[in-house]
């Protein structure tokens, strides 16, 4: 009780500097969702420019190597969330409970990013497949033991409604910049392509934007006492039994299925964005940053609208908006290259349409899990925030390797076509076409969220607010 009463509100100061982590690790993670692949297995006009392979040719009942260690990384990565959700939960180190695992990890996390891009081989070979899988498996283990406790802290140091949504508009404001920063990679690797080659671009490139990752990740971890913000009360129920309670929350189960939808199109649609600019609309891969930078400057524009209005009109109507708003973007882009519009137009149209959703999807969602975790705690007496977060991650991970799956699968529809044929880049479109499908199954399972219960079982607990 002791401990409780020394617990502090959290200034806007706190929650910015807690939230230019999430710059660091949505830096280190939109590297991998958008050029790894596309590094890996490169398309026509990249291998033009002088890209080579490094993977053996073929596939393994149609999947990809590229695509099977993605996938098989993001299961792996999923099943460790709920693991460190539970060591986090019940950490008693002096620090607390989140604050020691960010710490710790958020230096390897940068330098296995970096390693994902340098295979030990110069050409095709499967030591370097076998390379590639390890270090991706390391990836995500990072990524998950920074994440998952980094998460955890969102609903103790937003601890109001207002302050909850001020804190997940912050952290969506750094996440795009991070994304952003991401998406610079063939930018700046432009600048070592004569001295370096075209592979040796992409790694002195990645490698700097992962130093940069790796201090944001730190800030917060040194410049914020866990113990003054949150309880760092530690659990004392199992990792396995903390996530069975935790999935036993009806709202908690509607939301994690609708999110599930949203990852796997979301993520085909982040995989396929520099295919979509370079072989549908046969604009050069330098293009990916100008164009994502229309799309964030505009969804940074919609922010201060979707805090407000959010506030007002709560976050269940936004959210199902958004996901249709989506679908509609998606599809859109399943018929860029094939419309009168020119090239750079067709782009620009396309990150217009998908800076509305982005912008409410990118402050929203989280918000709603800190909703939940809040009103479960306060029916259970277990304080589970870590597990809520990990069981969430846990279950969009799943729907994000059956993404990789999918598109790195379906991605190879004519892909030996000739770009003058009729047909070139099918496999792609489809992709898009699918992103759209099951966004629109997401955002109709997400009306059944029942955003008044949970909301009313946390004013009762705070009627002054």
């Amino acid at each position: 009780m002791e401990q409780t009463k020394q617990i502090k509100i959290a200034s806007n100061k706190i929650l910015w500097i807690f939230a230019v982590g999430q710059l660091g690790w949505s830096l280190l993670s939109g590297i991998i969702s958008n050029w790894l692949v596309f590094f890996f297995q490169p398309s026509g006009e990249e291998i033009a420019k002088g890209q080579q392979t490094f993977l053996p040719a073929g596939t393994f009942f149609g999947l990809t190597a590229i695509g099977l260690i993605t996938a098989v990384g993001r299961i792996f990565d999923a099943v460790t969330d709920p693991y460190i959700a539970g060591k986090s939960d019940a950490c008693r180190h002096k620090l607390g409970r989140r604050i020691p695992f960010m710490r710790y990890t958020a230096i390897p996390f940068a330098v296995v990013t970096a390693l994902l891009f340098w295979p030990p081989v110069n050409g095709e070979s499967s030591l370097n497949t076998a390379a590639l899988f390890v270090c991706a498996m390391l990836f995500y283990l990072c990524m998950t033991a920074y994440c998952t406790p980094y998460n955890a802290l969102i609903p103790e140091l937003g601890r109001t409604q207002n302050a909850r949504i001020n804190l997940s508009t912050f952290i969506s404001v750094t996440y795009f910049f991070g994304t952003a920063i991401a998406y610079l990679v063939p930018n700046i690797a432009a600048f070592f392509l004569d001295s370096m080659g075209y592979a040796g671009s992409f790694r002195i490139t990645v490698s700097i934007l992962a130093g940069i990752a790796a201090v944001c990740m730190l800030i917060p971890a040194f410049l914020i006492d866990e113990h003054t913000y949150a309880d760092t009360t530690p659990t004392k129920a199992s990792a396995f039994s903390s996530l069975a309670a935790t999935f036993r929350n009806k709202d908690f189960r509607v939301f994690v299925c609708s999110d599930i939808f949203y990852w796997i199109g979301l993520t085909l649609f982040q995989t396929g964005l520099s295919y979509y600019i370079t072989v549908l609309m046969g604009l050069d891969s330098t293009m990916t940053f100008p164009l994502f930078a229309v799309m964030t400057v505009l969804s940074l524009a919609f922010y201060p609208v979707v805090n407000i209005v959010s506030k007002k009109l709560g976050k269940k109507k936004m959210i199902a908006f958004a996901f249709l708003f989506f679908s509609f973007t998606f599809l859109v882009t399943a018929f860029a290259g094939k419309t009168p519009l020119p090239a750079m137009a067709n782009g620009i149209l396309i990150a217009v349409l998908a800076a509305l959703p982005m912008a409410i999807l990118g402050i929203l969602p989280q918000a709603v899990v800190a909703d939940i975790s809040e009103a479960d705690m306060l029916d259970t007496g277990e304080s589970r925030q870590g597990m809520f977060y990990a069981a969430r991650t846990f279950a969009f991970k799943l729907g994000q390797s059956a993404a990789m799956l999918i598109f790195t699968s379906v991605a190879l529809i004519n892909k030996d076509i000739a770009p003058a044929e009729s047909g070139y880049g099918l496999g792609y479109r489809l992709t898009a076409v699918i992103a759209a499908v099951l966004c629109l199954i997401g955002g109709l399972i997400f009306l059944r969220y029942n955003e008044k219960k949970v909301i009313s079982r946390i004013e009762n607990r705070h009627p002054a607010e």
